[in-house]
């Protein structure tokens, strides 16, 4: 009766829930009050790529996010942590198990025993089936502190799963973005070698007629060459860069050429993006929820330590039959049981508990330091988005004006050509300018294309985290 009240007073302490350890306490993201923009804060939209303006940009990256591989590798290992997590609440409760064994032996005759009373004469079978049960109460709570690890690891695997599906969205959004950048490159050098090949053939008949010179038509001749050296470099890129978004989609080379091939203009640049608030960013990101999630593991194994330097119990019992005939295996009298508990006290360990205490308070004094970097490497990496957007917004206004001045003094200097007030070589240096500004007009515009996606990301406006 005493051996059961002391039971009873092991479970009671075990219920009653005691933790030994630090508890976690979510930290504070040290992030501004607002950002560096005259707009008034908006809701970010996690679907940000709805907002570039392009249907086929938004199937091309919803289309990654879904069939990509190695989103599929960080979904499985969610789901490993997640079983993981099942694994570490199994030691809560009590464990049973049932068996049963049959044997038929012969003991010596000159050995210290023979169940069968037959001296080891003659060979007997042996019959046995039980139920056991165990259970280690959580007396210092180990087995919750070692549940809250797991659960903060599932964490950690759900923010990595959630960073990857937002490089995902903004790597397929830039990549589809380039292409529609570098095929536009190439309608402006196409255009501009039909217009030099044009200039050629006038030229020539000038040439023809005894009113021009050979070097004209030379430098004719030369930019026709010049402009016509940039079409294979654009041709290539563009294949790679459809290449690459195939791979993205898990897809061979060259499968999304009669999708992507063709041309579609980019969208027309905005300033305004939505942005939200600034203390939402903490909750946004995966890498500060990561940073987060991760100390509260490095807390949590803190307490796991601590544990180890307490004494545990083990409850253990067991009910069963044995006998001689199998018969006779369910006779009340053939029964035998036990129960009782176990004792573990760590005397002396050589230093190896205080030492892991110490790795563990040192691992959450990291954790703690990285989430501290994580917040603060956003915050500048979110202003560093922005500011370069900005830049580039005024960038595009400039050359786009640049563009215009160009078409008109080309429109004039071919005209005055034409009409022999002026030599080739001006109108040369005038189609040169404007095949420049018109290529870095297109690039400009594929720069705030991409330094919005960037922004976004920086935001951290993403897939939704899925299960």
């Amino acid at each position: 009766m005493r051996t059961f009240h002391v039971l009873l007073a092991t479970v009671a302490l075990a219920t009653a829930g005691c933790s030994v350890g630090p508890d976690f306490q979510p930290p504070a993201a040290a992030l501004p009050d607002q950002w560096a923009t005259s707009t008034e804060p908006r809701p970010l939209d996690a679907r940000w790529w709805q907002n570039l303006g392009d249907d086929q940009l938004r199937q091309v990256v919803e289309r990654t996010v879904q069939a990509n591989l190695d989103l599929a590798s960080a979904s499985n290992r969610l789901a490993q942590s997640r079983s993981l997590l099942q694994v570490s609440g199994a030691q809560r409760v009590p464990a049973l198990a049932g068996g049963g064994s049959y044997q038929r032996e012969r003991n010596s005759s000159e050995g210290l025993n023979d169940p069968s009373g037959r001296d080891g004469q003659a060979p007997f079978e042996l019959w046995s089936a039980s139920l056991d049960a165990s259970w280690e109460p959580d007396l210092w709570g180990r087995v919750r502190r070692s549940m809250e690890a797991a659960q903060a690891q599932v964490q950690v695997s759900q923010a990595d799963r959630d960073a990857l599906a937002l490089s995902l969205a903004a790597q397929a959004a830039s990549d589809y973005l380039r292409l529609r950048g570098v095929q536009a490159q190439l309608e402006v050098t196409r255009h501009n070698l039909s217009i030099a090949e044009q200039s050629l053939a006038l030229t020539r008949t000038r040439f023809e007629n005894g009113v021009t010179t050979h070097l004209d038509v030379a430098n004719a001749a030369a930019q026709v060459a010049t402009v016509q050296a940039r079409v294979a470099p654009q041709e290539a890129e563009q294949t790679r860069l459809i290449n690459a978004l195939s791979y993205l989609q898990g897809l061979p080379p060259g499968a999304l050429q009669a999708a992507l091939g063709s041309p579609r203009p980019l969208a027309s640049p905005s300033a305004d993006v939505p942005m939200g608030v600034p203390s939402q960013l903490a909750q946004r990101r995966p890498d500060i929820r990561r940073a987060a999630a991760a100390l509260h593991r490095a807390t949590a194994e803190v307490g796991m330590a601590e544990a180890d330097f307490y004494p545990r119990v083990t409850l253990g019992a067991g009910f069963g039959w044995q006998s001689l005939e199998g018969a006779n295996l369910g006779d009340w009298e053939a029964r035998d049981w036990h129960y009782g508990p176990t004792l573990y006290l760590p005397l002396f360990q050589g230093g190896r508990l205080t030492g892991t205490l110490a790795l563990r308070q040192q691992q959450a004094q990291a954790a703690a330091i990285d989430y501290r970097r994580t917040v603060l490497a956003a915050w500048h990496e979110v202003a560093s988005a922005l500011s370069d957007y900005q830049a580039e917004l005024r960038h595009y206004a400039a050359l786009t004006e640049a563009v215009e001045q160009n078409s008109e003094a080309f429109k004039a200097a071919n005209q005055r050509y034409r009409e022999g007030a002026t030599d080739y070589l001006n109108v040369l240096n005038v189609q040169r300018a404007l095949l420049d500004t018109q290529s870095a007009q297109v690039a400009s515009s594929t720069h705030v294309a991409l330094d919005r996606v960037r922004l976004y990301k920086a935001l951290a406006g993403g897939w939704p985290r899925q299960g």
